[in-house]
């Protein structure tokens, strides 16, 4: 007589850990959700003014606002490359990358400075119009968010710096990457919505 053992199959040892923590997560979902909203709110306005908000993007600098969407995205790279030289164990390396990405991010801001007050100088403020009312403020808010998240950075590579972050245990270093790709995603939404599409 032959007997038959039912085995269940031995455990995985394989671990599925997603990057960050919960804290990071929840306030990503709290960006997008405030961005999904500014969304809503210029769809909502465009289907009711369709004339200003085609008219709007043909005013705006649409150099300015490539020339940041290649900033924001050298500088998601840079960050990238951070987080693979920390898990290399190359800690200088690592913030060598993240200045790179403060670089990026200040230059954005002096552009978007700049950018308002070309605006400024060709009449175009938030009373203006719908469409304008709307630029300045999605535009406005991620101005804030890339100030944040540039002296997050900051903040990562002064840790960095002074040995806090190890090859095995640099949290702090992948939440302000994360956090940092949100904004990124953010603005290559902005771009199109706000200086292309017409």
């Amino acid at each position: 007589m032959v007997e038959i053992v039912l085995r269940s199959p031995a455990p995985s040892t394989k671990t599925h850990n997603i990057p960050g923590n919960m804290a990071i997560w929840a306030a990503i979902l709290a960006e997008m959700s405030e961005f999904a909203i500014m969304f809503i709110v210029y769809f909502l306005a465009k289907v009711h003014n369709p004339a200003l908000f085609s008219e709007g993007p043909t005013k705006l600098s649409t150099l300015a606002g490539a020339s940041n969407t290649v900033i924001m995205l050298t500088s998601s790279f840079f960050v990238v490359r951070a987080v693979i030289a920390m898990r290399e164990n190359k800690p200088q390396t690592s913030a060598r990358w993240l200045w790179g990405a403060v670089a990026c991010g200040v230059l954005y801001l002096i552009i978007k400075y700049f950018e308002y007050e070309w605006n400024t100088a060709q009449g175009l403020s938030a009373e203006t119009n719908i469409f304008y009312a709307v630029y300045y403020y999605v535009t406005f808010n991620h101005f804030l968010h890339v100030g944040w998240g540039t002296a997050a950075i900051v903040w990562v590579i002064y840790r960095l710096n002074t040995d806090i972050y190890t090859q095995e245990e640099h949290e702090g270093l992948i939440n302000i990457a994360l956090y940092w790709h949100m904004i990124d995603l953010a603005w290559i939404t902005i771009f199109p919505l706000l200086y292309v599409i017409r």
